[in-house]
C-alpha cells in the first residue's frame, strides 16, 4: 500500500510562484509514475503534470507548460511541483497522484491511470 501527503498550497497574488510537495511512504517507488491533478469549483478533474520516477519521463499540460517545473527526491520517496507565473485561473484543488500499472504517452493525463491520491491542497490566485 501507498500514502501520498500532499502539502504546499496557499494564497498567492497573480504572477506569484509556490512550490507543491508530495510525500510517499509505503512500496517501494522505482516502477511508478506520479504526478498532479487539479479541481477547481464546478470543474471535472484534469491532468497538470507527471514524472516516471525512473527515468524521469515528464508529461506537461498545455494550459500549464513553461510555468511548472517537476522534481522528485528519491531518498525521501517526495514529489516536487514549482508552479511559476501563476493566474488567477490556476486557483484550485491540486492532488498528488500515483500509478504503479502501464503509464504511457496513452494515458497518461486520465485520472483513472493512477492507482494512489493525496488528500489534495488548496491553491488560491488572487488577481
Amino acid at each position: 500500500q501507498v500514502q501520498l501527503v500532499d502539502s504546499g498550497g496557499g494564497l498567492v497574488q497573480a504572477g506569484g510562484s509556490l512550490r507543491l510537495s508530495c510525500a510517499a511512504s509505503g512500496r517501494t517507488f522505482s516502477s511508478y509514475a506520479m504526478g498532479w491533478f487539479r479541481q477547481a469549483p464546478g470543474k471535472e478533474r484534469e491532468f497538470v503534470v507527471a514524472i516516471r520516477w525512473s527515468g524521469g519521463t515528464t508529461y506537461y499540460a498545455d494550459s500549464m507548460k513553461g510555468r511548472l517545473t517537476i522534481a522528485r527526491d528519491n531518498a525521501w520517496k517526495t514529489a516536487y511541483l514549482q508552479m511559476n507565473s501563476l493566474k488567477p485561473e490556476d486557483t484550485a484543488v491540486y492532488y498528488c497522484a500515483a500509478a504503479r500499472g502501464t503509464w504511457n504517452s496513452d494515458n497518461y493525463y486520465y485520472a483513472s491511470t493512477y492507482n494512489y491520491w493525496g488528500q489534495g491542497t488548496q491553491v488560491t490566485v488572487s488577481s
